[in-house]
């Protein structure tokens, strides 16, 4: 599991006071839920590319991640903004 840091300053943080009991809660929530979408994308993308190419998916959530990054069926947005710079 990965940690995380974030620095926001006192006014933000007041900003977030008053919209949620803390911040760090209201984060958690804003990436649990975004991090739900990505997956839903990647898996989508994983399981059209390995139906169209006869591979077996990774059974669990993880395992299918790591599947899609392996194959190349994903990347991290890094490297593709990397790679777009180039080209």
């Amino acid at each position: 599991m990965a940690t995380l840091t974030i620095n926001i300053t006192d006014t933000q943080l007041k900003c977030m006071e008053y919209i949620s009991p803390t911040a760090l809660e209201w984060v958690q929530t804003a990436m649990d839920g975004r991090a739900i979408i990505a997956q839903e994308e990647i898996i989508a993308k994983l399981v059209a590319h390995c139906n169209a190419n006869e591979i077996s998916i990774a059974t669990g959530v993880d395992a299918q991640i790591t599947q899609a990054y392996s194959l190349g069926v994903v990347d991290t947005i890094t490297n593709v903004q990397s790679s777009m710079a180039i080209v």
